[in-house]
């Protein structure tokens, strides 16, 4: 029962940790390797690097350049094309730290499909998000965009560690309030175009 209970924790904080990397690449991270330091979250046995001091003030001067970048007009856009396949990277990196007590073909599969699948989407919703600010106010908005974004990659971080399944339920009911959002623009451009 317990090796259950530390698996579906572990699953909840990397699906959580991963959405967070959709939004800020380097913060979720940074900050599950200083709760791994201060062992608050247990990390994977093949992601142990993740808890070092080197790890850590690594990530937190990446996330610090990256948090300000954002603040950028232009670069805020350009960091979007490159922080799209970093985010999934790091999706998948953040959640097979967390994955504990599996087998490691497990891991890294869940990893992959799990953690690389949640932040690729939020990802995504944040390039289109930015993209319609940039569009509707010149880019001018685009530092409410950054901030809200900063705030949520923080806030769900926190709570991954914190209260991890709560912060995957939270993940859960997004994605599905997103992707039905899709859907419903998708048909509406559907019945438009038809």
């Amino acid at each position: 029962m317990d090796d259950a209970i530390l698996v579906l924790g572990g699953l909840s904080t990397g699906v959580s940790l991963a959405a967070a990397s959709g939004l800020r690449v380097f913060l979720p991270a940074f900050l599950a390797s200083l709760a791994m330091q201060f062992e608050l979250l247990p990390a994977s046995e093949s992601m142990g690097w993740l808890a070092s001091t080197p790890a850590a003030l690594g990530l937190g001067v990446a996330t610090g350049l990256e948090l300000l970048a954002y603040y950028i007009p232009w670069l805020d856009n350009l960091l979007d094309t490159l922080a799209t396949p970093a985010a999934v990277v790091a999706g998948i990196v953040v959640s097979a730290a967390t994955f504990v007590g599996m087998d490691p073909f497990m891991q890294w599969t869940a990893a992959i499909v799990i953690g690389g699948g949640a932040a690729g989407s939020v990802q995504l919703g944040s390039v289109a998000t930015r993209a319609l600010s940039t569009g509707a106010t010149g880019g001018a908005g685009n530092p409410i965009v950054a901030t809200v974004e900063n705030v949520g990659a923080t806030g769900l971080t926190a709570l991954a560690i914190v209260l991890p399944l709560v912060a995957a339920l939270l993940v859960l009911v997004l994605l599905g309030l997103a992707f039905r959002r899709v859907a419903r623009w998708r048909r509406g451009r559907r019945e438009a175009a038809g």
